[in-house]
């Protein structure tokens, strides 16, 4: 057989069909989890596997016959894959599988294969699968450039896009457009209307498409917003015109971001909705400051509390005084105008005054700003240090962690 004629592309429907994957190693370990996603039924025959594959095994979601290759092996299968690191026995597998007439990819030589991997991936319905002529890392890259694409609307295909009237409400992440999920890129292009808040991801708004409708709902600390009945308002109007609207805000939507509220207006308008998650900051801010919300022997627990009401106000649900009693770590959103009353609140409480305390203003932004302190000092530090919203407060003693020259670890 020549392998001087480029490959045929198809698209093989596998599901509820037999695949065979001879070999347990990590190139079965890559190839495997692409077979359970299109709904084939996966046997793996080899004397050993990864941990991974084993898990899989365990979990019913693979079947595996832990021993050699033998040619019954493929009596019911309709593709097989030689990823053993054995030649011989890729190539027992090769000639069992011509015979029987069965496309068989072979991952030690492409040449001698009847079927190759292309690399694949997947967007809005559509399925990019590229060959590159036995080139994996050049298939690999044409296939991101392709996406890519696809993703930010530098390759038009408008017309292929899902654009069903409803809306989608989308969590941005922490701020930094390179920390916003998959999900929420498909979103924004499929989009006939964006409602954006000011701490949705900004950089993303500028690769709309001209036609789309940006509507800011911006919400200023202290200053002119958007009220939320407006807004919902807005999204419900906007959808039951048959628009495929995006509601676009920072962080996640249902970490108080009153993203269920504008679920719930969404379903009593009878306007189908769905959610597509964000990083919340409260995690992921902290964590690209180099600083764990957990530490094993240092913090098992954390708890995420609104700082937006003063601890005496009597519409606040916090029971701080409990919140004092913690041992583990205290992570505020939305505190910085009322940190002061809580630090000496928590003092109050029982948490010690020398308890290490971090505030991260404008994380993962090019204006990204540190300040480390304790609760007794972290008041006049922020004053002096003239901190603005918005900030994520750390509170507890994986700060430490973080600058052990700078704390004492308790005793």
């Amino acid at each position: 057989m020549s392998d001087d004629f480029p490959p045929y592309p198809s698209g093989l429907r596998l599901a509820g069909r037999e695949v065979v994957v001879v070999g347990g190693g990590h190139v079965a370990q890559r190839r495997v989890p692409g077979l359970i996603a299109v709904g084939a039924r996966v046997v793996v025959v080899s004397p050993v596997v990864t941990p991974a594959i084993e898990g899989l095994v365990g979990s019913g979601e693979v079947t595996w016959h832990p021993r050699g290759f033998e040619p019954a092996d493929l009596d019911q299968a309709w593709y097989v894959i030689a990823a053993t690191d054995d030649p011989a026995a890729n190539e027992l597998v090769s000639r069992v599988s011509e015979a029987r007439r069965i496309f068989c990819v072979r991952s030690d030589d492409a040449v001698k294969a009847t079927a190759w991997t292309p690399a694949v991936g997947r967007h809005a319905g559509v399925t990019v699968a590229v060959l590159g002529n036995r080139t994996p890392r050049r298939s690999a890259d044409v296939r991101d450039e392709i996406l890519t694409g696809l993703r930010n609307g530098t390759i038009a295909a408008t017309d292929h896009r899902d654009r069903t009237p409803g809306v989608v409400l989308v969590g941005g992440g922490p701020g930094n457009p390179e920390l916003v999920t998959i999900a929420a890129r498909r979103a924004l292009s499929e989009a006939d209307v964006v409602v954006a808040d000011r701490l949705a991801p900004r950089e993303l708004l500028s690769e709309l498409s001209p036609e789309v409708e940006l509507i800011d709902v911006a919400k200023l600390p202290r200053g002119r917003s958007a009220k939320q009945e407006e807004i919902n308002r807005l999204i419900v109007e906007r959808a039951k015109a048959g628009k495929c609207v995006v509601r676009f805000k920072g962080g996640d939507s249902f970490v108080f971001g009153r993203g269920f509220e504008e679920a719930i207006a969404c379903a009593e308008a009878g306007v189908p909705y769905r959610v597509v998650p964000g990083l919340t900051s409260a995690i992921s801010v902290p964590a690209l400051a180099g600083i764990p919300v957990t530490h094993r022997g240092v913090a098992h627990e954390f708890t995420v509390i609104s700082g937006h009401l003063p601890p005496d106000d009597e519409s606040s649900l916090v029971e701080w005084d409990a919140v004092a009693r913690l041992r583990g770590t205290v992570v505020l959103l939305m505190a910085v105008e009322n940190l002061p009353a809580i630090a000496a609140r928590l003092v109050a409480g029982g948490r010690k005054e020398d308890t290490p305390v971090a505030v991260v203003a404008d994380g993962t932004m090019p204006a990204e700003r540190r300040l480390f302190s304790t609760l007794g000092e972290v008041a006049d530090d922020t004053v002096r240090e003239r901190v603005q919203p918005p900030a994520i407060v750390v509170i507890g003693d994986v700060v430490a962690v973080a600058n052990p020259g700078r704390y004492s670890w308790p005793s």
